[in-house]
């Protein structure tokens, strides 16, 4: 409506006179006329000196100045302004048409009708109006882009069914494509739903360069009135079976602020977990953490569900998969003790029926003479505390209990860091009389890996009780999370039995995280539980030398469990994420059908040192079952690292192991599962982004619009003065804006004389 009114004021839309050059068409004879206008205006002041009246010095200024604007606005007319334009010559330039065929165009928001609905009203068909003001001033060639970019002969091609939208190489194949020929611009029409993770910048530089405007057109609503997302899952790619996971799931929403949807988890179809949540306000998001245990071994599709609310515009982005990888196989930790006491025989006893936990004890029950328990062969340790790198490294965890640093070598105790930095081992040190700085372990290199400051010692020995609790953080901590939900897990910390410390541990160190705390007797607080990444791996500190009271005290109820789920959770996460000598990672754990799987894989021996001449293959199944070896290559550039790829054709789960081989010596195997399946990037935050549209458009010289102003879009093409052009010369004086003033001043002033009695 306001240009249309613009128009009809000034001749010619806004767009001509942001994109012409303003000149006057001066002359003598015009020249004569602004000198004889300039004496008329001067014959005005003196025409308005006689005038008498009670108000006369304001009569007189409003009057002198009505007649000097009319003059002003005859003199602007007589100066003769022109329009000066570079006007695209018809059919002598070529136009690219990119539309958009993603699955996100056929969102219905768009006054009850999909996104769609514009590019086959305005684009397809001989009754569509733009496609006919477009073509009769160029050369129109159409492109289709979703996941990828093509020529296609008309709008009425496309299927709006693409799981991807790449808009940077949407633009680079149009721009290509289009090299060589008088090209006026590029029309993008789209959501800019771009769902790659590639930045869009190059292609902009490129095109600016080129002098390519792109002229984008946003289809689709900028903010939805109606809609529930899961926004994102935080999941790890692999856990043991049997593992309780805390996830963070995150909620975002418009148009249900405050009310309680239920939140399910469900395992290949099947129902996990349900939790009630409440949804943020408007516009804002919420984190939620869900629980569920992986109970099934293998890969595992867990879906993220919230149900369909009444009146959803996007029905597609209330769920969420994940895909893990739930490993049935036994974790070896090693616990050692510098002498007997009952922490060991309690620990031992609450994980023995965790068939996926291995836990080597090695009890020093006098000097040079050990009790060992779980080992696997009659070898093993039996000499004490592993000697060797390669000894120590093959456990995934380490427990150091009631043992003095002195009874270690200097080259065991940098073993033992080593073993968390670079092995990327997990290391829990216990509370005792010889632990911490009761031991001699300040100053230490296992001293810095602790996550814990290490004060004064205790030469006495004083036990301090006190009663443990969870601090903020370990309020939603999975490991210390011991009932069904946050709530009644801070209740049943508030009625465990006390605990007892002789090591007075009250800080930790910067980056160090506490789970657990307590007051002591003197009312100081005493650190029970607290970790820190350490290198590749997790360093636990817990100064408390008698947790098996949770078990043994009077109060606890024989069938109480909660000891038992305590250090299985605790152990289980000591192991959680420790790296093997062969390590497989890749860049996306879900990809499309014919989307290149990129692989890379780390390479290390016994002593966890990268090697760079062994001979890797990965091992690829299809879902249907198929196989194909291939070979993985040295980087080169990075010591370790072996990189290879494979297209997909198949739907479904690949399982890929890749194994490595020294000197005809196996140093390792690595399984990672990846889904190739048709993504649903499109439906999540699948708004209108109008930001991103609008810098394309600005950074390559072109316009933004939206299909209400899309009607000005051939007129903003044809005068951007890009392609074969002819300049264009538009008159303005006769502007009806300019003839509306005359009047309007003429009219006001003789309005005014009339008032005052001076006509």
């Amino acid at each position: 409506m306001l240009e249309k009114l613009f128009r009809l004021l000034f001749k010619y839309p806004p767009l001509m006179f942001q994109e012409g050059d303003f000149s006057w068409g001066l002359s003598r004879p015009v020249l004569l006329v602004v000198a004889a206008a300039t004496a008329l205006a001067v014959l005005a002041l003196l025409t308005y000196r006689g005038v008498s009246a009670t108000d006369r010095p304001r009569d007189r200024v409003v009057l002198v100045g009505l007649r000097l604007a009319a003059l002003a606005v005859l003199l602007f007319c007589l100066f003769r302004p022109t329009l000066i334009l570079k006007a695209a010559v018809p059919q002598q330039n070529f136009l690219g048409v990119l539309l958009d065929d993603s699955r996100s165009m056929s969102i219905t928001d768009r006054d009850g009708q999909a996104r769609s609905v514009f590019v086959q009203q305005q684009l397809s068909g001989p009754n569509a109006k733009l496609l006919q003001a477009l073509s009769q001033r160029f050369v129109v060639r159409f492109f289709s882009f979703a996941s990828s970019s093509d020529r296609v002969a008309s709008a009425a091609d496309l299927k709006f069914g693409g799981t991807a939208t790449r808009l940077g190489q949407a633009l680079d194949r149009a721009r290509d494509e289009l090299s060589g020929l008088p090209l006026a611009g590029l029309v993008m029409v789209s959501d800019g739903a771009d769902t790659s993770d590639a930045a869009i910048d190059e292609t902009l530089a490129s095109l600016k360069a080129r002098s390519i405007p792109v002229f984008t057109v946003g289809v689709g609503q900028e903010r939805f009135a109606h809609d529930v997302q899961v926004t994102r899952v935080e999941t790890p790619r692999s856990v043991l079976k049997g593992t309780a996971l805390v996830v963070d799931v995150v909620l975002s929403q418009t148009g249900y602020g405050g009310q309680t949807v239920p939140l399910s988890v469900e395992d290949d179809g099947r129902i996990v977990s349900t939790q009630e949540v409440t949804l943020p306000s408007d516009g804002e998001s919420a984190t939620v953490k869900v629980r569920f245990t992986a109970n099934e071994a293998g890969a595992r599709t867990f879906k993220f569900r919230v149900p369909t609310q009444a009146g959803e515009q996007v029905t597609q982005n209330n769920a969420r998969d994940a895909l893990i990888q739930v490993n049935d196989r036994a974790e070896k930790v090693l616990y050692y003790e510098g002498e007997p006491r009952f922490e060991l025989k309690f620990l031992r006893r609450a994980v023995e029926a965790d068939k996926n936990l291995q836990v080597v004890t090695l009890d020093r029950t006098a000097e040079n003479k050990y009790y060992r328990q779980a080992v696997t062969s009659a070898d093993e340790l039996i000499g004490g505390f592993p000697k060797t790198r390669e000894e120590l490294f093959q456990y995934r965890a380490l427990i150091l209990g009631s043992v003095e640093a002195a009874s270690f070598t200097p080259e065991q105790l940098r073993m033992i860091a080593d073993f968390v930095n670079k092995r990327g081992g997990g290391l829990l040190m216990l509370g005792g009389r010889r632990s911490f700085a009761e031991g001699g372990w300040g100053g230490t290199p296992v001293g810095e890996v602790l996550p814990v400051v290490m004060e004064s010692s205790n030469t006495k020995y004083f036990s301090e009780p006190f009663q443990a609790k969870p601090t903020r953080a370990g309020a939603t901590f999975p490991v210390t999370q011991i009932a069904g939900d946050e709530k009644a897990s801070s209740a049943k910390w508030n009625d465990m039995p006390p605990v007892s410390s002789v090591n007075a541990i009250h800080q930790v160190k910067a980056g160090a995280t506490v789970l657990l705390t307590g007051v002591d007797n003197r009312r100081q607080d005493q650190i029970v539980l607290a970790y820190q990444r350490y290198g590749r791996g997790k360093a636990i500190a817990m100064p408390v030398q008698d947790t098996w009271m949770w078990r043994m005290d009077a109060k606890v109820a024989v069938t109480d469990t909660t000891h038992v789920m305590f250090w299985r959770r605790l152990i289980r996460w000591l192991v959680d994420g420790v790296p093997e000598q062969v390590n497989v990672t890749t860049t996306a754990d879900r990809v499309e059908p014919g989307e290149p799987i990129k692989l890379s894989a780390e390479v290390l021996d016994a002593a966890y040192m990268e090697v760079n001449d062994s001979r890797v293959v990965a091992k690829v199944t299809s879902p249907s079952g198929r196989t194909t070896e291939l070979p993985v290559e040295w980087t080169v550039t990075k010591d370790g690292e072996y990189r290879t790829s494979f297209v997909p054709d198949e739907s479904g789960i690949y399982d890929v192991r890749v194994s490595a081989a020294r000197d005809q010596k196996e140093l390792g195997t690595s399984a990672i599962h990846v889904r190739v399946s048709a993504g649903d990037a499109e439906y999540f935050d699948a708004a209108m982004r109008a930001p991103l549209l609008k810098r394309i458009a600005e950074d390559t010289g072109g316009r933004f619009f939206t299909p209400a102003n899309a009607s000005s879009l051939p007129e903003a093409i044809s005068y951007s003065g890009r392609g074969v052009t002819v300049v264009e010369e538009r008159e303005l004086w006769d502007m009806p804006a300019l003839f509306i003033a005359l009047v309007g001043f003429v009219a006001a002033e003789w309005g005014y004389r009339r008032m005052k009695g001076l006509a």
